[in-house]
């Protein structure tokens, strides 16, 4: 007997769903709390699918927001439903999968898949079966209404569908939906297409079993009139090239061709779901060798996808040219996550750290939705990478004509593409540069928005060649521009100004000392003409220049203009409000340049970090004991305001000791150590190394070392780290921790595949432990010495590579065995040193030529005919090894002193 509504209760139920689309918050909040109330009753939920599947008399959105409704009910409580409960409901669905309105078979759909999500797949074996059965209805409607909830269904589910816990229904499923790729339905051949698309990415065995059916049915597809059908044909070629480009080589040629006319559909759907080939097919080996002889016609539509269209203009408000005084809305802004400090060692040659984040998208962030224009450009990035030089044939043409345009909508496109390219092709543009910049640099002021946007963002791509130019050539007219456009009236030019400037900070470091005065004035303005969302911006840019400048910074004159109003800013936030998160990273950057000329301002900072690191932990304490009381607390404070402490340690250097001794941070910072995050704990050690190096005295009562080097990376890292500075403090007093620490060390310098900063940290600690107690380290040089050269050799001479090389120095004296099978190692190693100190290049020279005498001059001689030439040529001139180099008929020493200059130059 079917179960049949109270007529009373389903009136009740229909005057709820018609009081719920009332827009009144009042009456909403009634129609909450009624919900809550008749949820209480098992068989409520019967109403709603019966409203849902029965009552044909109500109008649509009704009768689908009751559907919803169980949905919700479904998702929060279908463990509950008495089993009466749940089989109505699942007949229901399956008997009216085929309801005439194409709404309620969305919703049917909908209900059907969540229930299948509730884990009921193994609990309700017929529902497969079934649909698969009603795809061969004559109806269209139920036929339609089978593919929807199915294509939901892959979704949701294709693991699972593709397990023995289900006996693999895809066996069944997939040439089944096969079949459907040439029904008479646009609508059903895209379902078909879409369902089996589901399971490209996982290589389902199944899909794999009948790829050669599936790719040949694509093909046939190719040029359906529908458009979903064709954005789902493109999709599938652009997974195929990522898991089985091994069966679309034979055909690549033609692919290649259908993709060209795809990327210009009408639809821009579709030309979207095209332009992401180019991007897939370029992470591909194969890319130039398919691709080469299709650039000729690839370039010019990448190119022309590069304009904006009529909708990003409106959406971008790109007629707006003054907005600077219209407050940003708050979804404007974007979660700031704060990235926790990690302890870097300086590399020889090195451009500053950040070149690599200069990575941003092309700067249309508010159109943050993946659109034609961003594909193009980011495959248009991807192939210069590819291509290099070889693009620009191609290119080269088009840019004339794009530059110059009088529509400014081209020439804004003409910019982007300039920009694309910057990192692929720098070498071939390098000569056009000298008439590119200035051109870029004259489009700074286009009375456009969008143009002097996007030009800030191109230029930002050549700042590293604007920098190694004369400064007056270019960098001192793109830094007068950019800095006027800082302060531009409207906010999205701020915004890429701003941005724009932080990497030319990065890129320029020194050079901009002598324009520091008028940089601070304009950055200084900027703070009481900038809304929300471009502060964040502008805290960064500031950050950047004080790490770029460094001590440069601490003028009395510099102090005076920037940091009223950084305090200022910084009494105006309140200790929850998350903008303190960019305020805090900017002073740590402005304490450590600051050094002494930060300390009239240190102690309220010093004061306020303390607490917010407190509160933190207490509130995180309350959490734990009672979770249903309080509420987690946002550990990113805690971070920020640790990271700040570092650089407030590393800036005032002995001066912090003052501060540290009145406050409980030891406490605090042994608590954040060994706190369940792993990025607070990163911070946390290091703080400590900091705080070692600043103030010993205060860290010393608290040393029992922990290190586990399973722990995350980047908090194994800082801890290695630290503890290499607390060895320095400790001296000899270190002995008894050697065995604790070492052995764990020795395992992180051999593990495969560590991370280069790890690597270097753990020998450097390794070295520095070594100096400290060689006694205790020597016997084990053997098992890391080779590890330990390779990964040090290419560390700029600096204090912590004298303090590790003069610990291998002595350890080697102690235990010289452990160094006589790797000696090539240590030789090159000894190689990297620019300048040592005299006492240190004594070392050196002590055990090249005790080496030496030990093995005699034959042995030395076969010994050394392994080195490349370029280290015997130093070994010779900076520590008189005579190596047999022939060097126009002269031998040994002679030909050391011959090429001394030269390797003094050539480095």
């Amino acid at each position: 007997m079917d179960w049949q509504p109270d007529e009373q209760g389903l009136q009740q139920v229909l005057q709820l769903l018609k009081d719920s689309q009332s827009p009144n918050t009042a009456t909403q909040r009634i129609v909450q709390d009624k919900l809550k109330q008749l949820n209480q009753f098992p068989d409520f939920n019967n109403y709603l699918i019966f409203v849902l599947t029965r009552l044909k008399s109500e109008d649509e959105p009704t009768r689908s927001l009751s559907g919803l409704i169980l949905k919700n009910n479904v998702k929060a409580h279908y463990q509950s439903f008495p089993p009466p409960v749940a089989d109505f409901i699942k007949q229901e669905c399956l008997n009216n999968i085929g309801d005439a309105s194409s709404l309620i078979r969305a919703t049917i759909g909908i209900l059907i898949t969540t229930i299948a999500s509730k884990g009921e797949l193994q609990m309700w074996p017929e529902l497969l079966p079934q649909l698969c059965n009603l795809l061969n209805s004559e109806d269209y409607n139920t036929c339609e209404g089978a593919f929807g909830a199915l294509q939901k269904i892959c979704e949701d589910s294709s693991e699972l569908l593709d397990s023995d816990a289900l006996n693999r229904p895809l066996n069944i499923m997939i040439p089944k939906f096969l079949q459907f790729f040439k029904h008479c339905s646009p609508k059903i051949r895209s379902h078909a297409i879409a369902c089996v698309n589901q399971f490209i990415m996982d290589r389902a065995q199944a899909l794999m079993d009948n790829i050669d059916t599936f790719i040949e049915h694509l093909f046939a597809l190719a040029v359906d009139d529908d458009p979903e059908v064709r954005k789902n044909v493109c999709r599938a070629l652009v997974m195929l090239l990522e898991v089985r480009i091994d069966r679309l080589i034979p055909h690549m040629h033609s692919i290649i061709q259908y993709m060209l006319q795809r990327t210009q559909d009408h639809d821009e759907n579709v030309a979207l779901e095209a332009c992401e080939f180019w991007l897939t097919l370029a992470e591909q080996p194969i890319c130039k060798e398919v691709l080469a002889s299709h650039l000729v016609q690839l370039i010019p539509i990448l190119v022309n996808g590069m304009k904006y269209s009529e909708i990003d203009i409106i959406l971008l408000k790109g007629d707006v040219e003054e907005d600077e005084a219209v407050p940003d809305s708050e979804q404007d802004i974007k979660p700031r996550f704060h990235k926790s400090r990690t302890v870097t060692l300086p590399h020889e040659a090195e451009r500053p750290d950040g070149s690599e984040d200069a990575e941003d998208d092309d700067d249309d962030d508010a159109l943050s939705d993946w659109n034609l224009r961003k594909c193009s450009a980011a495959a248009l990035d991807v192939l210069a990478n590819v291509f290099r030089e070889e693009l620009l044939p191609h290119l080269l043409p088009l840019l004339k004509g794009l530059l110059f345009h009088p529509e400014w909508v081209v020439k804004e496109s003409g910019i982007l593409v300039l920009g694309a390219i910057a990192e692929g092709c720098m070498q071939g543009m390098v000569p056009y540069l000298p008439e590119l910049i200035p051109h870029l640099i004259q489009c700074l002021s286009d009375k456009k928005a969008l143009v002097r946007s996007i030009a800030c963002w191109t230029l930002s791509r050549y700042a590293h060649w604007v920098v190694s130019q004369p400064p007056d050539m270019h960098l001192k007219p793109l830094m007068t521009e950019l800095l006027k456009r800082i302060l531009d009236g409207n906010k999205r030019v701020q915004e890429a100004a701003c941005s724009a400037f932080a990497t030319l900070e990065e890129e320029a470091c020194t050079e901009l000392v002598p324009y520091l005065s008028y940089i601070l004035d304009t950055l200084v303005f900027a703070f009481g003409k900038y809304q929300h969302k471009n502060l964040l911006i502008l805290y960064d840019a500031i950050g950047t220049l004080a790490d770029s400048v460094g001590h440069h910074l601490n003028q009395p004159e510099y102090i005076q203009k920037l940091m009223p109003p950084l305090i200022q800013k910084w009494n105006e936030l309140k200790d929850e409000d998350k903008d303190l998160f960019p305020l805090l990273e900017c002073l740590s950057s402005v304490a450590t340049a600051l050094q002494s000329g930060f300390l009239p301002y240190c102690e309220p900072v010093y004061q306020r970090c303390v607490t917010l690191v407190q509160k933190t932990l207490a509130q995180a304490m309350m959490y734990t004991q009672h979770p249903e009381q309080y509420e987690a607390p946002d550990k990113d404070f805690m971070i920020v305001a640790l990271d700040l402490l570092s650089g407030l340690a590393e800036g005032l250097g002995g001066h912090v000791e003052q501060l540290v001794a009145r406050s409980n941070i030891m406490t605090l910072l042994f608590q954040c150590m060994q706190d369940s995050m792993p990025e607070v704990r990163q911070s946390s050690f290091a703080l400590l190394g900091d705080l070692t190096k600043a103030c010993f005295i205060h860290v010393k009562p608290c040393i029992g070392l922990q290190l586990t080097p399973a722990e995350f990376i980047s908090v194994c890292n800082n801890a290695t780290w630290a503890i290499g500075e607390i060895c320095m403090q400790m001296g000899a007093e270190m002995q008894p921790y050697v065995q604790m620490v070492l052995n764990n060390l020795v395992e992180i310098i051999n593990r495969p595949n560590t991370p280069k900063t790890l690597l270097e940290n753990t020998a450097i600690t390794i070295g520095r432990l070594g100096y400290v107690c060689p006694q205790e380290v020597a016997p084990m040089l053997q098992q890391f010495i080779r590890p330990w050269c390779t990964s040090l050799r290419n560390i700029r001479d600096n204090e912590e590579k004298d303090s590790a090389f003069r610990g291998i120095c002595m350890m080697i004296g102690v235990n010289p065995g452990g160094v006589v099978q790797d000696f090539i190692f240590f030789c090159d190693a000894v190689a990297s040193w620019v300048s040592p100190k005299d006492d240190l290049r004594d070392m050196f020279y002590k055990i090249l030529h005790g080496f030496k005498d030990q093995v005699g001059e034959d042995n030395w001689q076969q010994f050394s005919e392994q080195f490349p030439p370029l280290l015997k040529e130093r070994l010779a001139a900076f520590y008189g090894v005579s190596v047999c180099v022939v060097v126009g008929g002269i031998t040994g020493e002679c030909a050391a002193s011959r090429s001394r200059c030269a390797l003094v130059e050539g480095g």
